[in-house]
């Protein structure tokens, strides 16, 4: 109430020179605070006359045209949710900093100030913002917001990120395009049937402001009901040459129309377009600058977000470069698709009986016909998908026929090619469980290092024998130094058993080395490297990673992992995070779907942890195993899957496999000047051996966090 007062004899006297006050308590308020980013303030405002900085320029002005001071305060969003403030017309920043935090007011959509602190309860003595906490501190330990905020509404203000990220100039464009030595057609492919007036205004006119102009649009009408659809095509088809339409005399639905479209195309390639859907001004530019600096390109796609009714942006999907296995688990790839029109003709184009996935159809066939090592992503939104009534855009249960199309689809691609497998939906709709068959289960032999530690190599062991429905294994325990009486007791116990041996390895602890030791001693023809403090979860863990391990494409295969308290410790690791490398989704809850549906895939990763990791004999031979002489303890497991990668393989993570990983217990934390000494020299010799890779990792994307390991964005 005071603050309101104080603000309201602050106007009073403001009437006195409007544009030159400023109030100097929220200046000082907000100035201290820490959340005044002025480089991000500069580029929203642009000139500050007749004010002598930007703080003063937001004080007296900017709050009140609803300027955000920085990409982590809108003051819109803080107005909207906040009634009495914006009746009272107060600067939102400064009512936050001194009382509304404490209030539990929320300053963006992902941040809830009482939620962090409840996560964070160290916190409660911290003598500022927990936003500022949060931003200079917090992001970088790997403290959570709250469960899934942060993934649920797209992981950080968009809008910002896009006037940090999407700042080319029509001169830097212009000059670009002066470069290329080829400058190919490119054919946009769109069916129409009763579309939205304005939306189907919107979509043509997103082609006809292209900074590319080497196109051609063809446009087939599929027998449209509503009556402004023909004339405002045959509008367009008069008003541009470059602008091909088709009436369709009968409707045929989706892939008929495309194909129809298909017929008129005459370019080089050919992009996809809805008709209520928009591509991003330079997208056509930055496809044919990536045909130009790839010449050999077989097939392109890009990033891709979404936009309401109004056309606000929102909800960005940055996709991994090509992505098999993830391709199998969903059409990540979706939107902007560009291929070579030749061979889109060559195998028949769009299929009748696969509606509400001819897309994803479509693209399995073009992949069976190309090099997929030529395929190119392009990490930049180019497409903007509208979110419409009826819309997979709105979510996945918006047309269910979609699944089942998508599931005939990829049982005709792997029958195609002779591929023994079962497919069907995943966790939900629009994302699929491919099962590989085996004929001949192989042997698998777990190497399980341990010292001590009765307690839990006995529930390790113990969880394997008596839980896993995969029975052909046997378990290589190798005892490191073990001195304890119950312990060794134990482990002569358990050598009696016919699927356990135990292994002595007298020499001092160097987990490379152990594993490599106990590699030459296995009999079977998978290898399984695993933690004594896992503990199986579901039966199905072993047969599911056997059976993508004995892929002949596939290098290294590794599990969903678990703290005890049902949060995640490992769902595959992303390069590059902290340095080196970080757990993808790390601690987020048991069931959360992650980002874009990543905890309920199958996917193609760089790395994944040796705590529970499978892989052939034959490549792990083939790339000389762990290295033991720089990486003894740490990162080993990151090296050795990178090798694996370098050799041809795709190492892979599914989320099939679920163990509880009592991480550590053995082995103890990194506490002591000789054990820091080490993990720094490994770190160094990572970042050594692997620059390129740590740069940017192909699994991953490079718009994406490399401080934190949920996917936010990288501001």
């Amino acid at each position: 109430m005071l603050y309101l007062l104080r603000r309201a004899l602050f106007k009073a006297r403001a009437k006195l020179n409007p544009q030159l006050l400023v109030d100097a308590k929220a200046y000082h308020l907000i100035g201290e605070s820490g959340l005044f980013d002025q480089d991000y303030y500069a580029k929203v405002v642009g000139s500050i006359a007749p004010y002598k900085d930007l703080l003063s320029h937001f004080v007296a002005v900017g709050h009140r045209k609803q300027f955000s001071p920085s990409p982590f305060f809108s003051t819109e969003y803080y107005l909207s949710q906040n009634e009495d403030i914006r009746q009272a017309g107060v600067n939102a920043l400064a009512h936050y900093i001194e009382y509304g935090e404490a209030e539990g007011r929320s300053p963006n959509p992902f941040f809830n100030p009482k939620e962090y602190l409840e996560l964070n309860p160290d916190l409660a003595a911290f003598d500022k913002s927990l936003l500022f906490h949060y931003l200079q501190l917090g992001r970088a330990e790997g403290r959570r917001v709250s469960a899934s905020d942060i993934v649920e509404s797209s992981l950080s203000p968009y809008q910002a990120w896009i006037s940090q990220n999407e700042t080319e100039t029509y001169a830097e464009i212009h000059q670009g395009l002066a470069s290329f030595s080829h400058n190919p057609l490119i054919s946009i492919v769109v069916p129409v049937y009763n579309p939205d007036e304005q939306h189907l205004i919107d979509c043509i006119e997103s082609v006809r402001n292209q900074s590319y102009p080497h196109w051609e649009l063809c446009l087939a009408d599929d027998k449209s009901t509503q009556e402004h659809v023909k004339p405002l095509l045959e509008h367009y088809a008069q008003l541009d040459s470059r602008i091909k339409v088709v009436f369709r005399e009968q409707n045929g639905h989706i892939s008929a129309a495309s194909n129809s479209a298909l017929e008129e195309a005459t370019g080089e390639w050919t992009a996809l377009l809805d008709h209520d859907d928009e591509l991003h001004q330079h997208a056509l530019y930055y496809v044919a600058k990536a045909l130009h600096e790839q010449p050999d390109s077989e097939f392109v796609y890009s990033d891709e977000d979404k936009i309401d009714q109004q056309g606000k942006r929102s909800d960005p999907h940055f996709k991994s470069s090509w992505n098999l296995d993830l391709l199998y688990s969903q059409n990540y790839v979706s939107h902007l698709g560009v291929y070579k029109t030749q061979i889109l003709k060559q195998i028949g184009g769009f299929r009748i009986g696969f509606e509400g996935s001819q897309d994803f159809d479509l693209l399995l066939r073009y992949s069976r016909e190309i090099d997929q090592s030529k395929v190119v992503h392009i990490p930049r939104v180019l497409y903007h998908w509208r979110m419409v009534e009826g819309s997979t855009a709105l979510g996945a249960g918006e047309k269910s026929y979609t699944t089942e199309a998508g599931i005939k689809a990829l049982q005709d691609h792997f029958q195609a090619l002779d591929k023994p497998v079962h497919v069907e939906k995943g966790k939900h709709d629009n994302i699929y469980k491919v099962s590989w068959l085996m004929q001949e289960p192989p042997l698998v032999s777990l190497i399980m290092p341990t010292y001590n530690g009765y307690a839990i190599t006995k529930q390790a062991i113990d969880s394997i024998i008596e839980k896993s429905d995969y029975r052909n294994f046997e378990i290589l325990l190798v005892d490191n130094n073990s001195d304890d009486p119950q312990a060794l007791a134990y482990f002569d116990e358990i050598d009696k058993h016919e699927q356990v041996r135990v292994l002595r390895y007298p020499h001092p602890f160097n987990f490379s080395a152990i594993n490599n030791f106990a590699a030459k001693h296995a009999k079977g023809e998978v290898l399984g490297f695993i933690n004594n403090d896992i503990e199986v979860i579901n039966p199905e863990w072993l047969t599911e990673m056997v059976s993508q391990a004995v892929r002949e494409d596939v290098g290294c295969v590794g599990a969903m992992l678990y703290y005890p308290n049902d949060t995640i410790q490992h769902a595959g690791v992303i390069t590059g995070i902290g340095g080196v490398a970080g757990h993808s989704h790390k601690y987020f809850k048991r069931g959360e779907h992650g980002y874009f549906s990543r905890l309920h895939l199958v996917q193609n990763l760089s790395a994944v942890t040796a705590a529970c990791l499978l892989v052939r004999k034959s490549i792990f031979e083939q790339v000389d195993g762990l290295n033991e002489q720089h990486l003894a303890i740490a990162f080993n497991d990151v090296d050795f899957c990178l090798k694996v990668q370098a050799a041809g393989y795709r190492n892979l993570w599914t989320p099939y496999a679920e163990l509880y990983h009592h991480e550590s217990i053995t082995r103890g934390a990194e506490d002591n000047p000789e054990k820091v000494e080490r993990f720094n020299k490994e770190m160094n010799y990572m970042k050594n051996t692997w620059k390129t890779h740590l740069n940017v990792d192909p699994c991953y994307s490079r718009n994406l966090s490399t401080t934190r390991e949920d996917f936010s964005l990288e501001m």
